[in-house]
C-alpha cells in the first residue's frame, strides 16, 4: 500500500460577523527549535472560530487531515472531508454541522461543489467517488474506482473527470455516474511522495500525471491519447547523470497557463523539477531543475490596477508560478522562462499548496501552523502557531479562509488588510 510521506473581497455581512478590529489573533507561540522567520506576528491573520470536528473515536491511520475545504458562497456552506471517514457540511458563519456523510475510508479529497445541480462530488480512501445532495447529504450515486481518490474531480459539459492512486483517469456521466471512458498506466514500484496527481482541463484536452513520471493529455470526449509520451522521470535521470532517482512520481496536478509562446501546462516531477510543456503537443518550453521535491503548483495572477492610495501610475499586471516543496521550500518562478524569482526556506516537514488570500499567499505547514506570504518577494507577512501542524490546504474567499488542523479542529481565519494611505 502506498503511503504519503509529507506530512474579490466579501462583505463581512456574508458571514454574519461584525468587524473584528484585530481580535482573535493568536499570535505566534515561542518555539525554541523554530526558524527565526517564524516569529512575525504582524496582526494580519486572525482565528475567528475554532470548531472541534473530527471524532476522536473514528480517527484511523496517520495523524493528518489532508485535502482542502470547498466553499459554497451563495448558500454560506463549507464542505470538508475528515480522517474519521466523513464528509461534513457546515455553516460558514457559525461552523455548525449541517450534515455528515459516512464513507468506508478516510475522506482526504477536496470536494467539488456544483452550483447548477446543488450537489457535491468527492472521493474517499475506500476507492469510491461519491455524489451527494448538498442540501442534506443524501447519496445520489457511488462509483467504485478501485483505488484511493485523493484529488479534486473536475466537471465540464456534464462530464466528471477523476483520477485515483492506481494511475487511472476516468470520465463519468456527471448526472448518472455511468463511465464514458478511462485510461490506465501500470503504477511504478516503490513509495509515492504525495498521493497522486489530479486532472486539469484545457480547451479540448484533459491533462494528468502518473507515478512513473509520465505526463499525458487525452481527448475530452473519447479519452484518446493526444501527446507522445512525456516522461519527466527520464528527464530527472538525464539530469542525474543516468542514475535512477529514488522517487519517480509526478504527483502534482498540472496547471494550465499562457505565456508568450502560447498555451502551456505547468507540471512538476518530484526529482526532475518544474516544467512548462506546450499544451498542444507536450514539447518542453522550459524547465527549472533546481526546484525539486515539488508537490503543488499555483499560477498567481494580479491584474493591472490603480495604487491603493489612488495616485501614481497604474501598477502593471503580474504573474508568478508558485511551487511548494517539503524538501526545498516555497518557490516563485517566472512563468515565461522558469527562472527563479525568489525561494523561501521553510521548516522541516510538509507544506500545503499556496492559496491566494486578499492579495497574499496563505500556506500551512505540518509542524508550525499557518503563514501569510507576499507573492512578489516571499516576505513573511504574518504567522499563527495553532498548537499543532496542518497538512490540509486552506480554502479562501475574500477575507475569510477555512482549514482543518491535524488534530481535527476546523479553523475560520480572517485577514486584516492595511488601511489605504491618506493624502
Amino acid at each position: 500500500m502506498r503511503r504519503a510521506s509529507r506530512a474579490a473581497g466579501v462583505a463581512l455581512v456574508w458571514l454574519g460577523l461584525a468587524p473584528l478590529s484585530g481580535c482573535g489573533n493568536l499570535g505566534v507561540a515561542a518555539a525554541p527549535d523554530a526558524p527565526l522567520w517564524l516569529h512575525h506576528p504582524g496582526g494580519a491573520l486572525g482565528v475567528t472560530m475554532r470548531r472541534e470536528l473530527t471524532a476522536e473515536t473514528r480517527k484511523v491511520g496517520e495523524a493528518y487531515e489532508r485535502g482542502r475545504p470547498e466553499i459554497d458562497v451563495a448558500h454560506r456552506r463549507v464542505f470538508v472531508g475528515s480522517s474519521d471517514h466523513g464528509l461534513y457540511a457546515l455553516r460558514a458563519d457559525t461552523s455548525d454541522v449541517l450534515w455528515r456523510f459516512e464513507t468506508l475510508g478516510p475522506v482526504q479529497c477536496e470536494p467539488l461543489y456544483d452550483a447548477a445541480s446543488d450537489t457535491v462530488y468527492f472521493g474517499s480512501d475506500d476507492g469510491a467517488l461519491y455524489k451527494v445532495r448538498a442540501s442534506d447529504g443524501a447519496l445520489l450515486y457511488r462509483f467504485m474506482t478501485n483505488a484511493r481518490v485523493a484529488r479534486r474531480p473536475v466537471l465540464r459539459d456534464g462530464v466528471l473527470y477523476v483520477t485515483n492512486s492506481n494511475d487511472t483517469l476516468i470520465a463519468l456521466d456527471a448526472a448518472t455516474g455511468a463511465m464514458r471512458w478511462h485510461q490506465h498506466r501500470t503504477p511504478a514500484g516503490g513509495m509515492e511522495i504525495s498521493g497522486h496527481a489530479g486532472p486539469a482541463l484545457g480547451r479540448d484536452k484533459v491533462y494528468t500525471a502518473f507515478s512513473d513520471g509520465v505526463v499525458m493529455a487525452y481527448d475530452l470526449k473519447d479519452g484518446s491519447e493526444q501527446w507522445a509520451l512525456v516522461d519527466l522521470a527520464a528527464e530527472a535521470e538525464q539530469s542525474a547523470g543516468g542514475q535512477t532517482p529514488k522517487y519517480l512520481d509526478t504527483d502534482t496536478t498540472p496547471v494550465l497557463g499562457k505565456i508568450a509562446s502560447g498555451d502551456v501546462v505547468f507540471v512538476a516531477g518530484y526529482a526532475g523539477g518544474v516544467f512548462a510543456l506546450d499544451a498542444e503537443n507536450g514539447t518542453r518550453a522550459w524547465m527549472n531543475e533546481a526546484a525539486v521535491g515539488v508537490t503543488e503548483l499555483l499560477l498567481w495572477e494580479q491584474p493591472a490596477h490603480q495604487p491603493r492610495s489612488g495616485g501614481g501610475p497604474i501598477v502593471p499586471a503580474k504573474k508568478v508560478l508558485l511551487a511548494s516543496s517539503g524538501m526545498t521550500g516555497l518557490w516563485a518562478l517566472d512563468p515565461e522562462d522558469g527562472r527563479t524569482i525568489w525561494r523561501r526556506d521553510l521548516p522541516d516537514g510538509g507544506i500545503s499548496a499556496p492559496v491566494p488570500f486578499s492579495g497574499a499567499l496563505l500556506v500551512t505547514t505540518t509542524r508550525y501552523g499557518i503563514f501569510l506570504f507576499s507573492p512578489l518577494d516571499g516576505a513573511v507577512i504574518d504567522g499563527i502557531e495553532t498548537g499543532g501542524g496542518i497538512a490540509m490546504t486552506p480554502a479562501a474567499y475574500g477575507r475569510r479562509a477555512f482549514v482543518l488542523t491535524n488534530g481535527g479542529s476546523l479553523l475560520s481565519l480572517d485577514v486584516e488588510t492595511p488601511p489605504v494611505p491618506k493624502g
